[in-house]
């Protein structure tokens, strides 16, 4: 028995071993070959970035709004609208296949979505911009969010590793804590309306929980607040976050994107899965229920064209 479980180790620490050089010869190729692109394309970069100082200077705390919230919006906006066509036509319906939660939104309640709209706008607008022009001065203190310098590649990298955890902790914990009873009726309830989501709801929230708990406020702000990021980082930072919270909130398990079974999830059930990558859900224990459930197994890369809902379907339904 000894021998085996010495065995069993051996074997373990070799794939593990392999796996983990694989992994860094692969990570390093892959930013070698990105640093090459990023250096041929730097100076032109510089330039145009050097350009835009010039237009705005005096006032770059203009240039920064554009930046964290002009840009980021219209990627959201972008691609929610081609979102929004297929939830309200059910059209292309080859995209209608990758619904999760079949059955639902087919088509969106459109007196629902209506009625959510206006929600989103008034967050990203009236709350979000003033935010940021409040968080301008800190982020001066901090470093020089429009200095004239684009940071490199390897830097943004490392800033993009830091963002991500710090991200997970305070969505996590702000999150759960959002889900205590005296305060989920009150502030919480009114995101969970949507039990199956769509994409453009992924800002649809109260007031305190955009600032606090939102995919766009607090919890993405304090990374590039900690780290002193400059302005071009912020930009692609956020942009990223929104684009990700919406695929999270999309309802479709689409080819080659990131699973949103993990977030539909939650939606779903309430009490499972608050955070982003689930690291934290694994430590506290918040995704046991979702461990055993099809939408587990579901939740990988898609990396065909059969929508996992139909190669790992649920089991059936008991009949009473």
């Amino acid at each position: 028995q000894e021998g085996h479980i010495w065995g069993s180790m051996k074997r373990t620490v070799l794939i593990l071993g392999s796996g983990l050089l694989l992994f860094v010869a692969f990570w390093n190729s892959v930013t070698w070959h990105l640093q090459r692109f990023w250096g041929a394309s730097g100076y032109f970069w510089q330039a145009q970035w050097e350009r835009l100082l010039s237009a705005f200077e005096g006032t770059e705390w203009f240039l920064f709004i554009m930046g964290a919230a002009l840009v980021p919006g219209l990627c959201f906006w972008g691609l929610n609208a081609s979102l929004l066509v297929v939830d309200t036509t059910g059209k292309p319906a080859f995209i209608s296949r990758y619904r999760i939660q079949l059955g639902k939104n087919e088509p969106v309640d459109p007196v629902k979505l209506c009625q959510c709209l206006p929600t989103v706008l008034f967050n990203q607008t009236i709350i979000s911009i003033p935010m940021l022009l409040l968080s301008y001065p800190f982020f001066k203190w901090r470093g020089e969010p429009c200095g004239r310098q684009l940071p490199t590649f390897h830097w943004f990298l490392v800033e993009l590793a830091v963002f991500t955890l710090v991200e997970e902790v305070l969505f996590y914990y702000s999150h759960r804590l959002l889900h205590h009873p005296a305060l989920y009726k009150k502030i919480h309830k009114k995101h969970h309306e949507w039990t199956a989501p769509i994409g453009v709801i992924s800002t649809y929230a109260h007031p305190i929980e955009h600032v606090v708990s939102a995919s766009n406020m607090l919890p993405v702000m304090a990374g590039p607040l900690v780290m002193g990021s400059h302005l071009s980082s912020i930009t692609v930072w956020l942009s990223l976050a929104l684009i990700i919270t919406t695929i999270s909130h999309c309802g479709y398990h689409l080819p080659f994107l990131p699973s949103p079974e993990f977030h539909d999830y939650h939606h779903l059930k309430f009490n499972q899965c608050y955070g982003v990558l689930g690291v934290l859900d694994h430590l506290h224990g918040t995704d046991t229920m979702f461990k055993q459930t099809k939408a587990y197994e579901r939740h990988v890369l898609l990396l065909g064209f059969t929508p996992l809902s139909e190669s790992i379907p649920d089991p059936p339904k008991k009949m009473d």
